[in-house]
């Protein structure tokens, strides 16, 4: 969702004044850079916050769709599927434990298959998760403990709902400053409205206030807000979770609609809104009133998902994903590794035979393949021992030319943390000519081309990283890689004509 926080709102009509409908709080991210004068060391630019959201949370793409009707088979099927997994939790975790045990019981020497990796697929992360399903699965922990509440309320004269529904209308009338306070006061209080809302501590924090038409079975979005402080930490999309739940389960509605300006358009999309409507005209023509600066949007509550625990049937769907390619594939074994011992420059210490790498030969690899590249050079052979010489002394001209080239002086030596303290906090993997020559002349680490050239665009894309366009390390990188690049096609295209 858009970054400004909107506050989905209901347009005033026609004849009466026209408020502004944004109830955004700019949240406007800035780029913040470091400039120093030696090399590899102009600024970094830390990424912006253009992807938090405000209202809402992040959904799924199995959150709620609004689908065409030649899509109801599939959609029958998926809930069929996923409605069997929901009643029969155990069969997941019991297939995958038994697939497990047999996979390491035919494994053989030198296999590892991760305990955690079977009986916890799914860690508790935004990387493994998602973020939707993260921030749901805290906030139903939240509910469950009693820390937050979701209510359902109206103007029934119940003292603590009384008062609630203030809370919720000053909420409505501070996140929408033009909206006049009467209309907002007229709309929550009214006895034929009701409000789902969000409380902490007996304190509203925010809500969605809709009216359900339960004859023709929809309702309409009158308003839809978070308090300030409580931006940003999903409760918009939970909130709205749960409005599909009741509105299904207790007022048996089918579709919502609502009018959204501008503002509110991103956060009802992702909460499965769409600008088509589909319903029949007959059912909501004349229960609700045009508005002007609005736009009309619907949503079709689905009769069986469980909007409620959606962060559940996500992971559930995700394990079963998980089970099949554990069955079509050995991806999830995990081999022990290899005690790789190395020098200066990354250059191993003794040789190490490939096919002695545990698990390289299940993966498909074949003695052939070693040190297999696309380019060959120009004094090629068919002996591996005459063609590693001939790839040296490629590598060596290529170096060379870098090095003698004007614009080589920032690169000629690993960048000094004496004089960049942060470079290699942000630049993990270096790169510079005097390592890649070490390599090339231990004739042991550039067993292909490709690495070679990996290595320095590696250097090149790492100056880049650190500096800025304007810098003149920024400038040296570009015209020395354009200089390599050069060098690289000339040599290539001459092996290339000797091979025809």
């Amino acid at each position: 969702m858009d970054p400004h926080l909107p506050a989905p709102v209901r347009s005033l009509p026609s004849h009466t004044p026209s408020p502004s409908h944004s109830a955004s709080a700019s949240a406007t991210s800035s780029l913040h850079k470091r400039k120093r004068a030696s090399p590899h060391a102009p600024p970094f630019t830390s990424p912006s916050n253009d992807d938090l959201e405000s209202i809402s949370g992040r959904t799924s793409s199995s959150d709620e769709q609004v689908v065409d009707e030649d899509e109801d088979d599939y959609d029958a099927a998926i809930r069929t599927f996923t409605s069997s997994r929901l009643e029969k939790p155990g069969n997941a975790k019991n297939k995958t434990e038994n697939l497990a045990k047999v996979e390491a019981k035919e494994s053989g020497a030198g296999l590892v298959v991760k305990e955690d990796s079977v009986k916890s697929i799914f860690t508790e992360n935004i990387q493994t998760s998602g973020a939707y399903s993260a921030r749901e699965e805290n906030l139903k922990r939240e509910e469950e403990a009693g820390q937050l509440t979701i209510a359902c309320v109206r103007n029934d004269g119940i003292d603590d709902h009384m008062v609630w529904l203030i809370g919720l209308k000053n909420i409505f009338a501070r996140q929408l400053p033009n909206m006049p306070k009467e209309y907002i006061v007229r709309l929550v209080m009214d006895r034929s409205h009701k409000s789902v809302m969000l409380v902490r501590r007996n304190t509203v924090v925010g809500g969605i206030t809709y009216r359900p038409y339960l004859s023709q079975k929809f309702g309409e979005i009158a308003f839809c807000a978070i308090t300030s402080d409580e931006q940003v930490k999903g409760y918009g999309t939970r909130l709205m979770n749960h409005l599909k739940q009741h509105a299904r389960d207790v007022d048996g509605l089918t579709h919502f609609l609502t009018y959204a300006d501008n503002n509110a358009v991103g956060y009802f999309n992702k909460q499965g809104f769409t600008k088509e409507i589909y319903l029949e005209q007959e059912r909501w023509h004349g229960y609700i009133k045009d508005y002007d600066g609005g736009i009309l949007m619907e949503c079709k509550i689905d009769p069986k998902l469980p909007y409620t625990d959606l962060s559940t049937m996500i992971r559930r769907q995700r394990q079963a994903i998980d089970e099949k390619i554990r069955e079509l594939s050995n991806c999830h074994i995990v081999y022990t590794g290899i005690d790789f011992q190395k020098k200066e420059a990354g250059v191993p210490k003794k040789l190490i035979k490939v096919e002695d790498i545990p698990g390289l030969r299940e993966a498909g690899w074949s003695p052939d393949q070693w040190g297999h590249s696309r380019f060959k050079t120009v004094n090629a052979s068919a002996d591996s021992t005459a063609n590693q010489k001939s790839l040296t002394s490629f590598m060596r001209t290529l170096l060379k030319a870098m090095y003698d080239h004007p614009d080589a002086w920032p690169f000629k030596e690993p960048v000094d943390s004496r004089d960049v303290p942060d470079y290699y906090d942000i630049i993990r993997d270096p790169m510079d000519l005097k390592t890649m020559s070490k390599r090339v002349e231990s004739e042991q680490y550039y067993v292909t081309f490709e690495m070679f050239v990996a290595d320095a665009r590696r250097m090149f894309s790492n100056a880049r990283t650190y500096n800025s366009p304007e810098t003149i390390y920024y400038k040296c990188s570009t015209r020395l890689e354009a200089h390599f690049s050069t060098k690289v096609q000339t040599a290539l295209q001459a092996c290339l004509k000797i091979q025809q």
